[in-house]
């Protein structure tokens, strides 16, 4: 298991990446807002789950959300400690942490045994993991035969838009191509398999966003975020970088769902 802490403190002289901003606010990458998630499990079958492990659980929202629509456990996974520390503080706020059980873990390495899990959720994970196929495999290796496994993720339509790769603030990204996530999935040892693809609305997505997070959620978000541009240059220019985003950036990003039910 890869050991990830935020990079934002006063000896770590090496430059916040996009995650570890995200942490340190407490925010969570995530497309197609509730509507989206739903969808995924509803094409996964969770309403016939005992136990669901979501992947990536972020600030855990996700995994709070399954405990209520269908009563079952949720083992919530991220390889960030800070994210684990907001999924926790939801999870108690809202009353799901009984049904929710959370683990710091890696994609790449799932410490579970094989074949354990009646659904798997991934959501905005894969965009940050350059080994696409090996965690697919280990996604595939902790499910139950006969049960299936959602990926909510990004992707590039035709192109890396410009001066996108030389921002430091991306170098945990790496977002594949449509087509390389339509043949991953279309190589995959899955049966059942779904794929629904969407371009991005940023209206609708800022949306989505607010509904997902909660202006709450999104208010306070913003204030930490404040509090680092006055406090850190190190996440001040990180900031700058983020949402310093190239003109065609949104005419050539979407997302989409895939679904597969392991054999």
């Amino acid at each position: 298991m890869m050991d990830r802490k935020t990079n934002l403190n006063s000896n770590n002289s090496s430059s916040p990446t996009y995650l570890d901003i995200q942490a340190e606010v407490g925010i969570t990458k995530h497309y197609g807002g509730y509507a989206a998630s739903e969808k995924l499990y509803q094409l996964c079958h969770l309403d016939a789950a005992n136990e669901v492990l979501e992947v990536g659980c972020g600030i855990g929202i996700g995994p709070v959300h399954i405990a209520k629509l269908y009563n079952c456990h949720v083992m919530a996974i991220d390889i960030s400690e800070k994210m684990l520390e907001w999924a926790k503080k939801r999870a108690s706020r809202d009353r799901g942490d009984h049904l929710i059980t959370f683990r710091q873990a890696d994609i790449l390495n799932l410490p579970f045994e094989d074949e354990r899990f009646d659904g798997v959720i991934v959501e905005s994970v894969l965009a940050f993991v350059k080994d696409k196929e090996k965690a697919l495999r280990e996604l595939i290796r902790v499910t139950k035969p006969g049960k299936y496994i959602g990926v909510n993720e990004s992707f590039w339509r035709d192109k890396v838009p410009s001066n996108v790769s030389d921002k430091s603030i991306y170098n945990d990204i790496s977002i594949a191509m449509e087509s390389e996530l339509e043949q991953l999935w279309e190589q995959a040892p899955l049966e059942d398999k779904t794929m629904l693809t969407y371009s991005m609305d940023a209206k609708q997505e800022l949306k989505d966003r607010l509904n997902w997070i909660g202006w709450q959620g999104l208010l306070a978000a913003w204030a930490r975020a404040i509090k680092l541009i006055l406090t850190r240059k190190d996440a001040r220019n990180a900031i700058r970088q983020q949402m310093d985003v190239p003109d065609d950036v949104a005419e050539n990003y979407g997302y989409g769902l895939y679904v597969g039910r392991r054999i």
